[in-house]
């Protein structure tokens, strides 16, 4: 493991954080964006949502309980790189099995600690995520070059580099209530196990696979899974979505869920520095409840609807059911017409708050419902 040796990170726009180079040796290059959750790092870690991307952890103190196999949330690690403030070595937690920078070491993770995150979230704050490079070797100006020559998130398809490669299928747990597909656009582990625990069995299928292809499973449902990148290149994805939408209750989660907005004519667009973390207050507008929600997304829907909260679409009118109480965005969107329905924030948390996971439960009784 590499200990002790001077790294920094440098962005696109030339400012410089200093600090320890740890986990593999080498360079980390991505979007550089921040995370606001206090625990799950291993989680975050393995989301293909944030592929392409270098994860700053705000909470000051990363790694004390350690890593264990049973927290992936995919099959390898989709964080190119890993910034702290400081990060344990000697985890205390009886299902630690490797600490954080061992298994940063293993994974092949480029990691930097004892790096001034506050500075370096409030300039991401101020200025917006970027392109970054971490390294222990080069001088500023060619790290610089460097973090300029990495492409920004607009316009990647990234859903199609992270989705499964081959259809496979997860058997229900307990009894089986309906058969549902969900298209793999970066799907979590923890989103499948919610469909499994609750009578589910689930085809997880590419992202690029046709209407007929999903149809060929004869499902009592869709769902469109979270995924990393810019949804507006996903245009087969959307097309294919078209042509279900009414023909299966479709339920989108993040990615899914600006695909959907896509899909009903709505556009999106880039946030500034994306929303990160497991604190973040969603509005339900029907009663004006409000849910703590994990959230990890750097694109929103922009809809075009009225103060009533509604839009029209080829599919009928379109209620947004949810916004962001920290900035307005759309957080939710449900079609009258046809049954389809989404949330930008993760109900399956991993890590998070768990005030939205009966959304599973919702999507479950309603294709059992129309599978009995």
């Amino acid at each position: 493991m590499t200990r002790g040796r001077p790294g920094a990170l440098v962005l696109t726009d030339g400012a410089l954080f200093r600090g320890i180079a740890v986990g593999a040796a080498g360079i980390a290059t991505g979007e550089v964006v921040f995370n606001t959750s206090m625990t799950g790092y291993q989680e975050i870690a393995t989301d293909p949502s944030y592929a392409q991307q270098i994860v700053t952890f705000t909470n000051p103190h990363i790694g004390n309980y350690g890593t264990n196999a049973a927290d992936d949330q995919s099959r390898r690690v989709f964080a190119t790189g890993v910034v702290t403030r400081a990060m344990t070595t000697a985890p205390s937690n009886w299902r630690a099995q490797h600490s954080f920078p061992e298994w940063l070491e293993a994974k092949g993770i480029v990691a930097l600690t004892d790096v001034d995150t506050r500075r370096l979230t409030r300039h991401i704050r101020t200025y917006g995520a970027m392109p970054g490079v971490i390294a222990a070797d080069g001088t500023r100006a060619e790290l610089e070059a460097t973090a300029r020559s990495v492409p920004t998130m607009e316009g990647l398809d990234l859903a199609s580099v992270v989705s499964t490669r081959r259809p496979y299928t997860v058997e229900s747990t307990g009894r089986r209530r309906a058969t549902v597909v969900a298209v793999d656009l970066g799907i979590k582990q923890r989103i499948i196990d919610e469909l499994a625990g609750r009578g589910l069995t689930t085809h997880v299928v590419p992202a690029s696979t046709t209407p007929e292809e999903i149809l060929a499973y004869e499902p009592d449902g869709l769902l469109l899974s979270n995924g990393p990148g810019d949804p507006e290149p996903l245009d087969g994805v959307v097309a294919t979505l078209r042509t279900l939408l009414g023909r299966l209750p479709v339920f989108g989660i993040c990615l899914g869920h600006q695909v959907l907005g896509l899909a009903l004519g709505a556009t999106t667009y880039k946030l500034p520095f994306g929303h990160h973390g497991g604190n973040h207050p969603v509005k339900r507008l029907a009663d004006g409840k409000v849910q703590i929600t994990a959230q990890n997304h750097g694109f929103a829907v922009r809809s075009v609807w009225s103060g009533s909260g509604t839009f029209q679409s080829d599919f009928g009118t379109v209620d947004v059911t949810h916004i962001n109480l920290n900035d307005n965005t759309v957080e939710g969107l449900a079609c009258r017409r046809v049954t389809a329905v989404s949330v930008q924030y993760h109900p399956e948390a991993a890590p998070g708050p768990n005030d939205a996971r009966h959304l599973f439960e919702d999507f479950a009784t309603q294709v059992a419902t129309r599978g009995s």
